[in-house]
């Protein structure tokens, strides 16, 4: 035995050789290789078309821009001129109120058609469809088709109204109406998507709490309130968020239906963004632009921020 020790020693074999674990070593460093070679385009797409622009707006928020693409350093006065600027307050304010009515409205519908749609009735693929299909359609176009429902003179909805005798309305004409006539496309075009979400949080629910309730007696209303609601509130969690964050970034859907509006009415509907796009490619005031991008960008966080915090006193995972 220990001439036979000595031999493997003297060749360098030994039962406590370090080899596997560098060839193991090795093994695992190639593959974490690959792996980054294999998320490099999209991270570096992200790095190029998504995080480098953010340091960018922050930067050009402190400059005022010239012609020609120059710029110079300004400091706080873009901020300091926003805050004081009248139709700035005018823009949250509307994106505020738009966003207070289109979020909890979509959610509490979606909830109500996506309990419905989880039950066994005739034609359940068909409805679903029916219901996801303005999340396949292009903002513009959903924009284009219910700018002519509005339409004062030739819509199809005054049309209809005549028939009742009932006196045109002018949904988007009207400084006074035409932000709620808005919200309510919003609500009516994100039904889809929270629909289908929501109908995977249901289907994740055992049905087994179902059948413990209907043993007990629990009614239909009982079940929704008492097992359906609160098992399903980490998709309603997810849901509000993006919600939010949509909504608060309106601008195609508006964009579209009161293009080429009066100045009363462009100014009752104009959300944050929307005066964005106005500052940065019609006056071409960039710096100023850039200010209120990053002054909604921090209103978001902070909303997120204060949803992710409140949400252990009403999600149940």
């Amino acid at each position: 035995m220990n001439a036979e020790h000595a031999s493997k020693k003297s060749i360098g074999i030994s039962g406590n050789s370090p080899r596997p674990r560098r060839g193991l070593s090795t093994f695992k460093r190639q593959d974490y290789t690959w792996a980054y070679l294999m998320i490099a385009p999209t991270v570096i797409g992200l790095l190029i078309f998504y995080v480098w622009p953010v340091f960018q707006t922050i930067f050009f928020s402190f400059t005022e821009w010239g012609d020609f693409g120059k710029y110079h350093w300004t400091g706080l006065d873009n901020y300091k001129n926003m805050m004081q600027d009248a139709e700035v307050l005018k823009a949250f304010r509307n994106t505020f109120v738009y966003t207070l009515l289109v979020v909890p409205i979509s959610i509490a519908l979606s909830t109500i058609i996506a309990v419905m749609l989880n039950q066994k009735i005739k034609g359940q693929s068909v409805y679903r469809t029916l219901y996801f299909l303005p999340v396949v359609t292009m903002p513009a176009a959903i924009g284009m088709v219910w700018k002519w429902l509005y339409n004062t003179e030739y819509g199809l909805i005054n049309y209809l109204l005549s028939l009742l005798s009932i006196d045109k309305i002018a949904f988007v004409t009207d400084a006074n109406i035409a932000l709620y006539s808005i919200i309510a496309v919003a609500i009516w075009s994100s039904l889809g998507t929270n629909i289908v979400i929501l109908l995977s949080g249901l289907q994740g629910i055992s049905g087994s709490y179902y059948e413990a309730a209907e043993m007990d007696g629990a009614g239909p209303f009982v079940r929704f309130f008492h097992i359906t609601l609160p098992l399903l509130t980490p998709t309603l969690f997810f849901v509000t968020i993006m919600g939010l964050i949509a909504a608060f970034q309106v601008f195609d859907l508006l964009f579209i239906i009161v293009q080429n509006a009066s100045p009363s009415v462009l100014e009752s509907t104009q959300s944050v963004v929307y005066l964005f796009y106005k500052y940065a490619f019609v006056t071409n005031n960039k710096g100023y632009a850039a200010a209120i991008a990053v002054t909604l960008f921090a209103v978001i966080l902070m909303i997120t921020a204060v949803q992710m915090k409140l949400q252990k006193k009403w999600v149940h995972y």
